[in-house]
């Protein structure tokens, strides 16, 4: 699937095993380098192109769509592309890029955006990121409406997981905030029994959504008509894209799990007051986070990929294109 294509516009392939995550981080990262570098994004499915050990090490492509337009970048999220990205990695003119740490040396590739919590120093070949990619966009506005979003995930190698405690804290925030409206949702990783305990809630002024009842967009539109968000620690993807919107979000409190990267990399996110803590409720009701700065690292991601490798490729095709006309 393309976006429009023009002739100043670069190529970027976009390498998925179409896990929703990894998948949510390209999208975000491509999004940003349409609208910055007007990009021409083109998606390829891992689950349509099988790539042998042998190909992969010896950068021997596999078959492709031949309409496909030569790339100028190639970018992969997900263990699952490593072997087709680094059977591209000697196609002429495209450079290679890599989301997330990979299993295989980062020189092997053009280029890596690592989240800080995976350790890995920055260097000229590597972009740490705070937290997450994600396709969110900071909202210029905060709406005024008492709409409050709740995020639940589940058991998880990163936090100790315990149904009663959420649905306490849950049952808490509504009951401190009976004239908000709440919308609730949980994930395919949330236990049925608090799906079930959770459905309770229902009423006028309480709305408890599962994820087969939502859409693509479903998320960020619902982010952009809150006033307040309240996300359970177990997932950094749904904390960073919480964070990005810029509505004061909040954690629900879950013991972390000693020696967890991720845990350490949410209270990161903590300390650097874009998501706070559940004792400080409150002030995230009240909108007072003390938010100062934006969390927009598809947009940051972006502008180091474009000043890297796309930026001559642009002004030279912008030339190109004046001097036929």
């Amino acid at each position: 699937m393309a976006t429009n294509n023009t002739s100043a516009a670069p190529v970027i392939w976009l390498l998925t095993d179409n896990k929703p995550g990894h998948r949510n981080q390209l999208k975000g990262l491509g999004n940003r380098l349409r609208v910055k570098a007007g990009a021409s994004l083109f998606w390829i499915s891992t689950q349509d192109t099988k790539v042998p050990l042998w190909r992969a090490l010896l950068a021997i492509p596999p078959s492709l769509d031949p309409s496909l337009p030569q790339p100028d970048l190639v970018i992969a999220a997900g263990s699952g592309t490593h072997r087709l990205l680094l059977s591209l990695r000697r196609r002429r003119n495209a450079k290679t890029l890599v989301i997330m740490k990979p299993s295989f040396p980062r020189q092997w590739v053009d280029g890596a955006i690592i989240p800080a919590h995976d350790g890995v120093a920055q260097d000229q070949k590597t972009l740490i990121t705070e937290g997450a990619i994600n396709t969110v966009t900071p909202l210029a506005r905060i709406t005024d409406k008492p709409e409050a979003l709740i995020l639940l995930g589940g058991p998880s190698t990163h936090f100790d997981w315990d149904d009663d405690v959420v649905l306490g804290q849950v049952a808490h925030l509504i009951g401190e905030y009976p004239d908000w409206r709440w919308t609730i949702t949980s994930s395919r990783r949330t236990p049925e029994a608090l799906k079930t305990n959770i459905d309770e809630f229902v009423s006028a002024k309480i709305t408890v959504v599962t994820p087969d009842q939502t859409h693509e967009n479903w998320l960020n539109h619902q982010i952009a008509a809150s006033r307040a968000i309240w996300v359970t620690p177990d997932s950094m993807s749904m904390v960073c894209e919480a964070a990005t919107s810029g509505v004061p979000t909040g954690l629900f409190q879950l013991p972390e799990r000693s020696g967890s990267r991720v845990a350490n990399g949410i209270w990161e996110l903590v300390k650097a007051g874009y998501v706070a803590r559940w004792s400080d409720h409150a002030t995230v009701m009240a909108g007072k986070t003390g938010q100062e700065k934006a969390l927009w690292e598809a947009d940051r991601a972006a502008e180091w990929v474009i000043q890297r490798w796309l930026a001559p490729d642009i002004r030279k095709r912008s030339k190109s294109k004046r001097e036929s006309t």
